[in-house]
This record gives C-alpha cells, sequence and structure tokens, in this order.
C-alpha cells in the first residue's frame, strides 16, 4: 500500500501488549515518528512516504520485539528508550545496540528490569558496571540518582556488597541540622528524601524496610564520614555540587577495598555561598587525568522525568 508500511505479527498477545491500553503505545509512537501509526487485524502500520522514517519504524518495532523477548514489557518509556537509541549517529541497525541490552538489569524483588532511556544513560550504566568510582553530572530529571539508587539496590541484594551507604551536604537555605527536630537519623532523613523516592520506585517497601532494620541501608551526613574506612559497599554521594573542596577530598578517600562509590551532581544548582568552592566542580578537573573513573555527563536530552521538565532546563540553558 502506497505510503504506508506494514508488519505482520502473528501473535495477538504480543501484538495487543505492543498496542497498549487503549492504544496508548502507538500515540507514543506517533508522537515520536511525527505520523500516524495504527493496527488493523494482525498488523500494524505507519502512514509515510519517507523511506527512512519507514525504516526506522521497521527497526523500533523489531528492537521492541526483541526487548520483549528478554522479559522487558512495552512501556511507553521503553519506546522511548529504543526510538533514542536507535535515532543517534549511530543509524539504524537490525537489532539493539551493545549499549543498550548490555545494560538492562533486574533487582532482586524489584518491580522490572531497568533499562536507559537515553544513549547516555546507557553508558553511565555501562559505567557503574565497570568502575569503582563513578560521576554523574546533569540537571533534573536526567536519572542520575535514580538509576545510582537502582544498580546500588541490585549489588545489595545481589550481597554483592554489604552495605549501602546514603550520604550527602547539608546545605539547604542557611539551615543546619540542628535547628531539626529529632535524632540524627530524623534530622538528615529529610535531605536523603529524593533517595528514598527513588528507593520505593524501584522495590517494594517491606524490602526497603527489612534492609534498614538489618542496617544493611545506612544514611549519614557528610560530615560524619571523616576517619572511616568504606570496605565492601556501595556509596552513593548525592548533590555533591554542594561540596566543599574539603569535604569531596575527605570523602573520596575514605574508600576501601572492595567498594564502590556513585558521585551525583547537577553543577548549574550550587548552593554554596561561593560557587567556585564546589568540590564537585574542582574535583573533576584535578582527577580528569586518573584512569578507573568514570564521568557521566547528563544533559537536557536525557531528560525523562517529563516533557515539560526538558523543555524548562533548554530555556534556562539557552538564557
Amino acid at each position: 500500500m502506497e505510503g504506508i508500511a506494514g508488519i505482520v505479527l502473528e501473535n495477538t498477545g504480543t501484538l495487543a501488549e505492543l498496542c497498549g491500553a487503549n492504544d496508548f503505545n502507538l500515540r507514543v509512537m506517533e508522537r515520536l515518528m511525527g505520523t500516524k501509526v495504527f493496527s488493523r487485524g494482525n498488523e500494524l502500520f505507519l502512514e509515510s512516504d519517507d523511506p527512512s522514517a519507514r525504516d526506522l519504524f521497521r527497526a523500533l518495532i523489531s528492537r521492541l520485539l526483541e526487548t520483549m523477548d528478554e522479559g522487558i514489557p512495552a512501556t511507553p518509556d521503553l519506546i522511548i528508550a529504543l526510538h533514542a537509541d536507535l535515532t543517534p549517529e549511530g543509524g539504524i541497525s537490525g537489532r539493539c545496540s551493545d549499549d543498550f541490552l548490555d545494560s538492562c538489569f533486574q533487582i532482586p524483588g524489584g518491580f522490572g528490569k531497568i533499562f536507559p532511556r537515553s544513549k547516555s544513560q546507557a553508558l553511565y550504566l555501562k559505567g557503574l558496571s565497570s568502575h569503582d568510582l563513578t560521576f554523574s553530572v546533569g540537571p533534573a530529571g536526567t536519572g542520575k540518582t535514580f538509576l545510582a539508587m537502582a544498580w546500588a539496590l541490585r549489588e545489595l541484594l545481589t550481597k554483592s556488597k554489604r552495605k549501602l551507604i546514603l550520604t550527602r551536604p547539608v546545605v539547604e537555605a542557611g539551615e543546619s541540622l540542628g535547628f531539626l527536630p529529632g535524632d540524627l537519623i530524623a534530622k538528615i532523613s529529610p535531605y536523603l528524601r529524593p533517595l528514598y523516592d527513588a528507593m520505593e520506585a524501584l522495590v517494594p517497601f517491606e524490602v526497603v524496610r527489612r534492609l534498614e532494620e538489618s542496617r544493611a541501608i545506612e544514611i549519614a551526613p557528610l560530615a560524619y564520614m571523616r576517619g572511616r574506612s568504606l570496605a565492601n559497599c556501595m556509596v552513593i554521594l548525592d548533590e555533591a555540587q554542594n561540596t566543599t573542596k574539603e569535604q569531596m577530598k575527605m570523602f573520596l578517600t575514605r574508600l576501601g577495598e572492595n567498594t564502590r562509590a556513585v558521585v551525583t551532581g547537577d553543577i548549574t544548582q550550587i548552593d554554596l555561598p561561593r560557587k567556585g568552592e564546589s568540590g564537585l566542580v574542582h574535583c573533576l578537573q584535578v582527577l580528569s587525568g586518573v584512569d578507573d573513573i568514570f564521568v557521566s555527563r547528563l544533559d537536557a536530552r536525557d531528560v525523562v522525568r517529563s516533557p515539560l521538565v526538558r523543555k524548562i532546563i533548554e530555556a534556562y540553558e539557552s538564557e
């Protein structure tokens, strides 16, 4: 049929999953492809005269089927991620890129497989798997904290690491821990809420509670890390743009045998009185020539929180 690319799917159950509830997945494909996508009988169709658009559509469906065979359900997020994996400079191939497939993983007892939603996120996950120290720098909504937490929970729940330590500098509008009610845990918990939000989106609350009760998860203000030696741990330092140079050096020299650390931050949101004192900005310069350190730099193209957040970040970057 002229102007239409059709793909036959013999399995009606697979077709239904591809289309999604009320054909919602097809609407997502339409937005990505910029033209009409619809199903009829046991076929999917793209309405386009552009040969490259037809090739892209066929490759997208092929990759969706491939990832579904790997146990990853066809969700809007997956469709967006695969489309992003298909459209960079690398062009279109018949199979998912190695970066994408190699970076997918399952958290034991988690809600589903974790997969990257952009090329840069795929490289970030590969960096987490192969380096003892990973930095992830980027604006809000790029998944830097979420993916760090997902990887850390996998390491903890597969018993690859004995403990997960969550820390961050406490720099919030001039307030200090002493003005908050409760003991140390109660004081620091609000500052680590984004990490807990990520945990609760990844595994059932009962799993988080069990890990806390067994002290497999520890939370600590960055200032309390001095003098410690962390062995066989996963450590996440969040909001690292608000560390001082001295704090960052102190943190990095705590890392002991078989410990992996992830440092996340947004250098456009530094709350220190003098932005030039940021320990994250400084250490990225100082450590630029050090091997065995991976730096993931995410930007507005990697924003997965919402299309609106991406537009907001792009507007601020172009100001």
